[in-house]
């Protein structure tokens, strides 16, 4: 028995030494079946779906312009993120969906969006169609009523969905994640890892 339980531990550890970790930093969410498509229009009025960035990492983030925090972080750690990659940076597409779409009018996201990045595009739908696209890809957010009815704030979820440039999605980045972390990040996707 003993000269067969040495045989079997050895197997074990070799098998339990084949899984690779992840090279990424962020989560690994490649094995998800949800977040696949989605369809918004840009904030020049243009229809928009995943396949139109094909060929590109994507990095979608749900927000709203009026939010106090986490979205402009979110965007100025993006604009970090794309400056430390270069001339890959040409290779990225950020994108940033309202979650507000009472007040992120068209207008509004075409002067908020771009002034953390000229390349970054505000996407927007009327509510039902936010509702549609959050719901699938797993966004929680709700209105909590403020001292108005116009100056209530937007409770969001606060991660960031990458994609590889095949448009699978597979990394969800941690809102406050190092903008050289998601530079790498991009780098391993955009390097078809």
């Amino acid at each position: 028995m003993k000269l067969l339980s040495v045989p079997l531990l050895c197997l074990a550890l070799l098998l339990g030494g084949c899984s690779e970790p992840s090279q990424f930093v962020s989560t690994d969410i490649s094995t998800v079946n949800w977040g696949k498509d989605f369809s918004l229009a840009d904030h020049h009025g243009q229809p928009r779906r995943l396949a139109d960035f094909r060929g590109k990492a994507v990095v979608l983030f749900f927000g709203y312009t009026q939010c106090p925090d986490v979205c402009p972080t979110t965007l100025s750690n993006m604009t970090a993120a794309m400056g430390l990659l270069g001339e890959d940076a040409k290779r990225v597409q950020v994108l940033f969906a309202t979650v507000d779409p009472a007040r992120d009018t068209p207008e509004l996201l075409s002067h908020y969006v771009p002034a953390f990045h000229p390349s970054f595009l505000g996407l927007y739908a009327d509510e039902k169609g936010i509702a549609a696209v959050a719901k699938d890809f797993k966004v929680f957010y709700a209105k909590r009523p403020g001292s108005t009815p116009t100056s209530y704030s937007v409770d969001h979820s606060t991660g960031s969905y990458a994609f590889d440039p095949q448009g699978r999605l597979r990394l969800l980045i941690k809102h406050g994640e190092a903008p050289a972390n998601i530079a790498a990040d991009l780098k391993r996707l955009l390097a078809g890892q």
